[in-house]
């Protein structure tokens, strides 16, 4: 009888480790993409690639972009090398924008992103399409689609050659959700040394003006200009916005040697620059 009761508790005590150790494992799953929105499905024949962004779609402009690659059986990679490559497919030809490397998204084990600025939305005889390049244990695989562009409802991507012939991209990326206070405003500045290749531009300054032009077209205080960051080499400053309603960020492009590239001064006799984003809110 004391066998038996021995031989019960130790079968006891197994079930409840083991039952213990199922619940401790199903704890440790972590949906990594909680408050993202699926944009998105490439596919090859060994995985399919999830793009997600924090909102319900892309527009023209900045745009931060997440994804995950999972296997056929289920799995999520979490040492994949990643790069991607957006083109635009127009009529009479194609071309790139700017865009970041992609990175694993700081902890998580198998989510990655990086940013994407395109120029301008998709229409109907014109359409954006994403290549998704990526090695795992040193095998490449590659996955294409096309997506979907829309157009954005203020302009916050400026495009333009500057006084020095050269093609430039402005993308506006800080504030999203703006305050009346002063935010903290941060924007890329990209060249386009080729139809495929926009790199950032080092050591320019980007001067701004905020304007309320249904307001008399006044001003704000406390602006700080932008300048570049040496640790994400973007360009940040200071947007003082006093009251909520539309603005126009007017825009002067310097070079590193404050030579104007873009934009003009807002004058008694010039209301806006040439250049410029806009915020509502």
């Amino acid at each position: 009888m004391m066998k038996l009761l021995k031989y019960t508790l130790l079968i006891a005590i197994t079930l409840f480790v083991s039952c213990s150790k199922d619940d401790d494992d199903q704890q440790t799953i972590i949906d990594e993409t909680e408050g993202l929105t699926l944009i998105k499905s490439l596919s090859n024949d060994s995985h399919t690639i999830n793009l997600y962004t924090k909102t319900s779609s892309l527009t023209d402009g900045y745009n931060l972009i997440y994804l995950q690659i999972k296997d056929g059986n289920g799995n999520y990679i979490s040492n994949a090398s990643v790069s991607w490559t957006p083109v635009m497919h127009m009529e009479m030809m194609n071309h790139s924008c700017p865009y970041s490397s992609v990175n694993r998204v700081a902890g998580t084990e198998t989510l990655y992103s990086g940013y994407i600025v395109f120029q301008m939305p998709g229409n109907s005889m014109e359409y954006w399409e994403i290549t998704v390049n990526y090695s795992i244990n040193g095998t490449e695989y590659s996955a294409s689609d096309t997506i979907n562009v829309s157009p954005s409802a203020h302009k916050r991507v400026v495009s333009f050659v500057g006084n020095d012939e050269n093609r430039y991209v402005l993308a506006l990326i800080e504030p999203i959700s703006p305050e009346v206070a002063i935010n903290d405003m941060v924007a890329g500045i990209f060249v386009s040394e080729s139809m495929m290749h926009f790199p950032i531009v080092n050591n320019y300054k980007l001067k701004i003006d905020p304007r309320m032009p249904g307001m008399g077209n006044h001003g704000s205080p406390n602006n700080q200009d932008l300048t570049q960051s040496t640790q994400d080499y973007l360009y940040h400053g200071k947007l003082s916005l006093t009251m909520t309603g539309y603005w126009k960020i007017n825009l002067i492009l310097e070079n590193e040697n404050q030579e104007v590239i873009g934009g003009e001064e807002v004058t008694d006799t010039i209301e806006s620059s040439s250049i410029f984003f806009e915020i509502d809110f």
